[in-house]
């Protein structure tokens, strides 16, 4: 879909929203699409060792978990809070329709009136054809949050 589908303009989009470098306008736009209104900050995901952008992505959407591996040095990394549930997970490796399990991965955080996590949202765009998807989210019901933004 093009820039300037229909899609695009209805999306709405808060005055409060940031996008993080490195995050494609695809992903952006689809992960803005699913904030309900609320103002989000989406994050991409790199390694921090080589800062690689390409993952392969095992998640558990009932426990609300994810962890990515860096397809270049296989390094491991868990998003957000996942760690503290992943002993309790029963993950699958994210997979798109086309068949590919490498993703560009982002995460839009849902935020609450006073900056604070609500939501935690992951997005993955297929490296091999584009497709979008949301592969888990999960709510956050604690604070402070702001640890949050550094572990994707």
């Amino acid at each position: 879909m093009g820039a300037g589908s229909g899609v695009w303009n209805a999306v709405s989009v808060h005055a409060d929203d940031q996008v993080g470098e490195g995050v494609s306008a695809d992903l952006a736009k689809f992960l803005r699409n699913i904030g309900e209104n609320r103002p989000v900050k989406i994050v991409p995901a790199v390694c921090g060792r080589y800062g690689g952008r390409v993952f392969s992505v095992l998640v558990d959407d009932v426990e609300g978990a994810a962890e990515r591996v860096c397809a270049r040095c296989r390094g491991r990394a868990f998003i957000a809070d996942s760690e503290e549930y992943w002993e309790d997970a029963d993950p699958g490796e994210a997979g798109c329709p086309c068949g590919s399990e490498e993703f560009e991965t982002a995460v839009a955080f849902s935020l609450a009136d006073d900056g604070s996590v609500r939501w935690v949202t992951l997005g993955l765009r297929c490296r091999q054809d584009g497709a979008v998807g949301v592969y888990a989210d999960w709510k956050i019901d604690y604070g402070p949050t702001d640890h949050l933004f550094g572990m994707v």
